[in-house]
């Protein structure tokens, strides 16, 4: 059976998601395992909490979709989850860090999991023949998702919800460019990387830089790296 050229080429896109789901998955396990350090919990809780991280947004889409979640279908994603978290945890017991370094591990392992997650999750929700609009939605649920699930079960303020961080304004603006590159019939290569560079830069300038969004109370705050340090 002869494979047509489109078809190897969808072939190499389907590998590059699932690679990329496997980078999101380690990534939010990472962080996960960190907030599970900062909060002074066992070994236990950094696993469970890595894994919840790690498929909590992707389970949310699959639920709403109403098609299989994705690691009942492949567990290896899973494990993947608890594998990292274990890791991660028996890294911080012979070496463990000060405040400020584990603040940046999980800022920087939260931020790559949510542009991952967030192109990850618009792409199947298109393959699952949403709409552009319902599409770009799901991939901001499947980024900010798992965030959320950790932070709240660390006993934090969701980043989404806090201090006028751009979180979710990073996701939507991922998910809402990958929505019109499709409809501009782009690339496929250029609709996967360019909304994770976007997703990326605009988080990590929000951690460097404090930019954010007013709050209610005025001006952004304690958004930069040096408010945690300064905190700690």
């Amino acid at each position: 059976m002869t494979v047509t050229a489109p078809e190897l080429i969808d072939s190499a896109l389907e590998g590059l998601r699932t690679a990329l789901e496997y980078i999101g998955t380690v990534a939010f396990a990472i962080s996960g395992a960190v907030a599970a350090g900062r909060k002074r919990m066992d070994v236990l809780g950094a696993v469970v909490l890595a894994c919840m991280v790690a498929v909590g947004g992707g389970t949310l889409r699959d639920v709403l979709l109403d098609v299989p979640v994705f690691w009942m279908e492949s567990p290896s994603f899973l494990l993947v989850g608890a594998g990292t978290g274990l890791a991660v945890a028996l890294v911080a017991r012979w070496h463990p860090l000060d405040r400020l370094d584990r603040y940046r591990i999980l800022q920087i392992s939260d931020a790559a999991g949510l542009a991952v997650f967030v192109v990850v999750g618009t792409g199947i929700a298109v393959d699952a023949g949403a709409s552009l609009v319902t599409a770009a939605v799901m991939g901001v649920i499947t980024g900010v998702g798992g965030g959320v699930i950790r932070d709240l079960l660390a006993n934090d303020v969701p980043d989404v919800l806090r201090n006028g961080h751009l979180y979710a304004t990073a996701a939507l603006a991922g998910a809402t460019l990958y929505a019109v590159l499709i409809a501009a019939d782009v690339d496929r290569l250029v609709v996967i990387w360019l909304p994770i560079a976007v997703v990326l830069g605009i988080r990590l300038a929000s951690l460097t830089f404090g930019w954010g969004v007013p709050t209610i109370g005025g001006k952004p705050v304690d958004l930069a790296w040096h408010d945690e340090e300064r905190r700690g």
